[in-house]
């Protein structure tokens, strides 16, 4: 930890650019490279979004952007982030959320979509500590709906974020763009982020040039970005064309069905079928309001139960796993 620290006071000093793993849920990592601009440019767009600089909970790895910048914005405010110790659990995270709800001025922290469901369960000292944060930065993956419902219905401030490494983190909060930072969608439907949040480039390639392409398919609806999920996630049955984020949010609006993943898998027939990972119990009444809102085509053809969905870096769940376990 001493080490990182190290190196992120050099980046924001001027020093060579911090390069940092993407998480690898849709193929092989890339090393990102991440000036101290960009980190100082979202330190301080996020600073000046959620109130003021303030007080961190780190429970998230710093292998990873997210807990990366946890780091940055306690060194760009002057305070000292408390630490969790050892995996989340209900206890740990209520003793480590102690020292910082202790402190004076806003008190943040950021956490995954699976960390939030987790305390929202446990309910308790747990809860109590979570709804005493002036945010709650949620990221990583998509917050299914109910849950949000339920975390803001318990008292939670919840602040729903979209970025990635190459956007030196969530740069888009609540739908819309932090300060400096701009949304396009290109003709393609992609979404489009600029501004001095966007990293130098990858290790080894061009430099990105101000601007990054993702991969996820998004769309502007009253200046609000609202993302539809990933291009190459889209499954392609019988020539029709099905967003598993579609999918996944009528699945997880019904009862019973805690966590789920939509993956294509081969079919002779029609080239690809539907199939559903789902974590809790999906019934026929589900799969009928999953025709009802999207049509025959993206109704699951294959469920599979699991445990937990697998995952390939916190809160992202790992898509190729996933098929082979619905194939």
């Amino acid at each position: 930890m001493d080490l990182l620290r190290g190196r992120l006071r050099a980046a924001l000093d001027g020093g060579p650019a911090l390069a940092v793993p993407t998480s690898g849920s849709t193929g092989e990592p890339k090393s990102v490279l991440l000036p101290g601009s960009a980190l100082l440019a979202s330190a301080a767009a996020t600073h000046a979004r959620l109130g003021g600089p303030g007080t961190w909970l780190l429970a998230l790895p710093t292998t990873h952007i997210a807990g990366i910048q946890v780091l940055v914005r306690s060194l760009v405010a002057g305070t000292t982030p408390a630490e969790l110790a050892g995996p989340f659990r209900g206890k740990s995270f209520t003793e480590a959320a102690a020292d910082v709800l202790a402190a004076d001025g806003p008190r943040y922290t950021a956490l995954v979509p699976t960390q939030l469901t987790r305390v929202l369960e446990w309910g308790g000292d747990a809860l109590a500590a979570l709804r005493s944060f002036d945010a709650v930065l949620i990221g990583g993956a998509a917050l299914a709906p109910p849950v949000l419902a339920a975390a803001r219905e318990a008292g939670v401030r919840v602040v729903r974020t979209y970025g990635m490494t190459e956007t030196a983190g969530g740069c888009v909060y609540d739908g819309l763009p932090l300060d400096g930072v701009s949304v396009e969608i290109t003709a393609a439907g992609l979404v489009r982020l600029g501004g001095p949040t966007v990293a130098h480039g990858y290790a080894g390639s061009a430099p990105f040039g101000g601007w990054f392409t993702t991969s996820d398919l998004g769309e502007l609806v009253d200046g609000r970005l609202q993302v539809l999920g990933r291009a190459d996630d889209l499954i392609n049955t019988g020539g029709e064309k099905v967003a598993p984020a579609a999918v996944e949010a009528v699945l997880l609006a019904q009862p019973g069905v805690r966590a789920v993943c939509v993956v294509g898998v081969p079919d002779p027939e029609w080239g690809q079928r539907v199939a559903a990972l789902v974590v809790g119990a999906l019934s026929q009444d589900a799969l009928a309001a999953v025709r009802a809102a999207l049509g025959a085509a993206a109704v699951p053809r294959r469920v599979v139960t699991v445990d937990a969905l697998p995952e390939k870096a916190p809160g992202k769940v790992d898509r190729a796993a996933a098929a082979a376990l619905a194939g």
